[in-house]
């Protein structure tokens, strides 16, 4: 009874030891202090474009199709569905820890000890059956099913759990991140490509005219109206324009293969109507009110989850301070003879214990680790609030951007119509000698130049558009 007692004075202080020595810091509470601005600069409206289903957003049917075909093939959006899986597979191996690991086998062990040692001396004397003695070769047959189960007193192994399904979350929002930077991409190259064929038959349409005004200055030069300079000046605007057709095809070249790769196949056409680059009008977008944008906006709900991940991962490190308790156990069959292994009760075995143990010298690397989880943590709020300013600002500059187009394509329309006319007007004064071919070759160029300014603004008014509904959180929906 004194041993007894002596034995459990030594337990108890041993794991009041344990237990005192697993003293940690108190989890640093982070403070969201993210002010989002109420509205945008001269916006009232509270309806948001970036609710809008993509496939209904973008009105040509040929563009909806190359979309479509990007988001079932694109490499990208392949490769972050992988992420979503793994994501997947380490909330199910997190569940699996909270469960007991049962496991059935069995193992078969030949053993002979030394005579002269306590064990062999105690076996020689020993009879295993009675009238024979234990044999010097041992033979060990055992069947039967071996347990673990760690209590997750400390709630890690549930916080591991929460982590995982909330970074799974977090890769789902990554995969819809990517399809709406890859639906405006796509948008933003085939309005690039439709601006390049308009500017191809300006410049070809310009290429016939300087021909014509080519041949007209040499008839006049045999004629001794004007000058071999006259016919050199004209003939190198001509082949200025034809230069610039060879460069506008590169482009096009270009572009027809940066749309073929995001749709993940080899170089091919990209069927289109170039018509519907005149005739279509950008979208009318509506923002909304900012504190919207954390509802759609993929990065905002990604970076919102990384952040709450972070906090169940601390919680996690925390606990790596208390004490662990383990319990193990095996039930089956024994033997030294393959006879009598399912004698029972005699070959009957089982066993159960319990262990429990913390850290206490030496505690750096968990006091390491705990350090990190907290510097993830103020890193990923950092990244949150980022994302809430960065997404503000994106949507703010693409509101300006839109209104300053309109306006300015309303005047190149402008200034197109009167360098129209002008051309007209300075071949006929130049035909009636009342100017002269400088004149009439600047207001070529002028025309040509503010033609392809027109277009260019027109693609830069389906950019912005497209950049704004990007912005919105629009394209994964």
């Amino acid at each position: 009874m004194k041993k007894f007692k002596k034995y459990s004075t030594i337990v108890f202080l041993i794991l009041s030891a344990t237990i005192n020595s697993c003293k940690i810091p108190a989890i640093v509470q982070l403070n969201d202090n993210t002010s989002i601005q109420k509205t945008y600069t001269d916006s009232i409206d509270s309806t948001n474009s970036g609710n809008i289903v993509w496939r209904n957003f973008f009105s040509d049917k040929q563009l909806v199709s190359l979309i479509d075909t990007a988001i079932k093939n694109n490499y990208d959006v392949l490769l972050t569905l992988q992420d979503i899986e793994i994501a997947k597979n380490d909330v199910r191996f997190r569940h699996g820890q909270l469960l007991p690991f049962v496991n059935a086998g069995g193992t078969f062990g030949v053993e002979k000890v030394g005579t002269y040692t306590s064990q062999g001396a105690g076996d020689a004397s020993a009879e295993i059956l009675p009238g024979k003695k234990v044999p010097e070769v041992l033979r060990d047959y055992h069947l039967g099913f071996q347990a673990s189960w760690e209590a997750d007193i400390w709630g890690k192994l549930h916080n591991a759990k929460k982590a995982a399904y909330t970074k799974y979350l977090s890769s789902v929002e990554g995969r819809n991140f990517v399809q709406t930077n890859l639906v405006a991409e796509i948008a933003n190259s085939y309005y690039e490509l439709l601006a390049l064929d308009n500017q191809l038959d300006i410049i070809r349409t310009n290429i016939l005219l300087q021909q014509n005004a080519l041949d007209i200055v040499r008839i006049q030069k045999d004629a001794a109206v004007v000058t071999e300079l006259a016919v050199k000046q004209f003939e190198a605007q001509l082949l200025k324009s034809k230069g610039m057709e060879f460069d506008i095809l590169q482009q096009i070249t270009e572009n027809e293969y940066k749309i073929n790769f995001l749709l993940s196949r080899y170089p091919q056409k990209i069927e289109r109507d170039k018509s519907t680059f005149n005739t279509q009008m950008p979208v009318q977008i509506n923002v909304g009110i900012p504190a919207q944008q954390l509802k759609n906006r993929p990065d905002i709900k990604k970076a919102a989850l990384e952040l709450m991940a972070t906090k169940f991962d601390v919680k996690v490190a925390q606990a790596e301070f208390y004490p662990s308790l383990r319990i193990s156990g095996g039930f089956g069959y024994q033997a030294f003879k393959q006879a009598y292994l399912f004698s029972s009760p005699q070959s009957l075995a089982f066993g159960l214990m319990g262990d429990m143990f913390g850290p206490l010298i030496n505690k750096n690397a968990i006091i390491a680790e705990y350090n990190k989880a907290k510097a993830y943590q103020i890193q990923a709020l950092y990244e949150y609030q980022k994302a809430i300013l960065n997404g503000f600002v994106e949507v703010s500059n693409e509101m300006s951007n839109i209104k300053n187009l309109e306006k300015s394509y309303n005047l190149k329309a402008k200034e197109v119509e009167v360098l129209t006319n002008s051309i007209d007007i300075a071949n006929d004064l130049f035909k009636a000698a009342r100017a002269n071919y400088l004149e009439v070759l600047m207001t070529q160029r002028d025309a040509l130049e503010s033609k392809l300014q027109l277009v260019e603004t027109k693609k830069l008014q389906f950019n912005a558009v497209v950049n704004i509904y990007r912005g919105l959180g629009g394209g994964w929906n």
